[in-house]
């Protein structure tokens, strides 16, 4: 391989928030990177524990392997406040962000820049990613882009918005170049919770977006993670409601034409107002159920789950009889 001074600089953003079980996975896939010239640039979000310890004793190892390496700390911001502090910072000529909890395959920067190298006019690069659960390690239970029909194609804007886009963190690499042409000053939405929206919608609504169909990331799945728990009514609406404020916001600072606005906009209400028809569904909340109903059909936007949805959660007995024909279609589909 040529000297890491011929090679462009990768800057790597990671935040942190109480870290200490996991972050030497991925300060330790770093190190081993077959693409040498990285700049690594840790936020400590307020950590309580051991993690600020684990990192900073990993400061000369980087500094043996050449890596720059730039340790943070502030009080807890949430996912994205940390982001922005390291988009403040980065110097490189490519930007990635994965998550402390998960880590990188070796050959994760060299083949991602690689690809961004050989396609100028590419923006960004994904790739796909094993999926593990955290009491096995060894063997991948799926991979993050199984199932997405869409996972070749370039225009990826309305894919993320729906949520059938690669959205692990890890997954991503974006030329800083293109990313400050639609973000000059390197701030995005500061959610508690998510940074990817914020990050990749204003590129992927102006540049193509490529992917790597070779799992160069591992994503961990842990039973105690923000995103398993949203186990009762208020918690999945809060999540929605969540959401839809990041997606507004993020919408609004997007350059483009009022149509597209326009457009893009209609499509997130309408969305985020069958999420929530549906939990409250499914929860018997007929408050919301009523008021999330009434918008859809007020809008001509009800479609026949829709109203299914709407008489199982009004009705009692609707939801009985409906699970009585399902059943035995179930059975019928077995046996034949």
């Amino acid at each position: 391989m040529s000297n890491k001074k011929d090679k462009p600089l990768v800057s790597i953003i990671t935040p942190c928030y109480n870290g200490e079980k996991y972050v030497r996975r991925l300060l330790d896939s770093i190190l081993i990177q077959t693409h040498k010239n990285i700049e690594f640039i840790f936020v400590n979000d307020g950590s309580n524990d051991n993690t600020e310890k684990i990192v900073m004793s990993y400061e000369n190892k980087f500094k043996e392997r050449g890596i720059r390496f730039i340790y943070l700390y502030q009080a807890n911001k949430g996912l994205a406040g940390a982001i922005n502090t390291g988009l403040k910072m980065f110097t490189g000529d490519y930007l990635c962000w994965p998550d402390s909890d998960d880590y990188l395959d070796k050959y994760s920067i060299e083949k991602r820049v690689d690809f961004l190298e050989l396609n100028k006019e590419y923006g960004s690069v994904s790739s796909d990613a094993n999926v593990y659960h955290e009491d096995d390690l060894t063997s991948p239970i799926s991979r993050i882009a199984d199932g997405l029909k869409n996972k070749f194609e370039t225009n990826h804007f309305q894919y993320l918005l729906e949520e059938k886009s690669i959205f692990c963190p890890g997954c991503h690499m974006v030329r800083t170049t293109s990313f400050l042409d639609v973000n000059p000053n390197r701030h995005i939405y500061p959610a508690r919770r998510g940074q990817n929206w914020q990050l990749l919608l204003p590129l992927y609504y102006k540049y193509k977006r490529g992917y790597i169909d070779e799992p160069l990331y591992n994503y961990i799945i842990y039973s105690n993670s923000m995103s398993r728990g949203d186990d009762n009514f208020d918690k999945k609406i809060y999540r929605i409601n969540e959401h839809l404020d990041i997606l507004i916001n993020t919408l609004s600072d997007i350059q483009m034409n009022d149509s597209d606005r326009n457009k893009y906009s209609t499509l997130i209400t309408e969305r985020y107002t069958r999420k929530k028809l549906y939990v409250a569904a499914e929860y018997g909340n007929i408050l919301m159920l009523e008021e999330m109903y009434n918008i859809l059909r007020k809008n001509n936007k009800l479609v026949s789950l829709d109203k299914i949805k709407y008489l199982e959660g009004k009705y009692f007995f609707f939801r009985y009889t409906i699970k009585v024909i399902k059943y035995p279609l179930r059975k019928l589909r077995g046996i034949l």
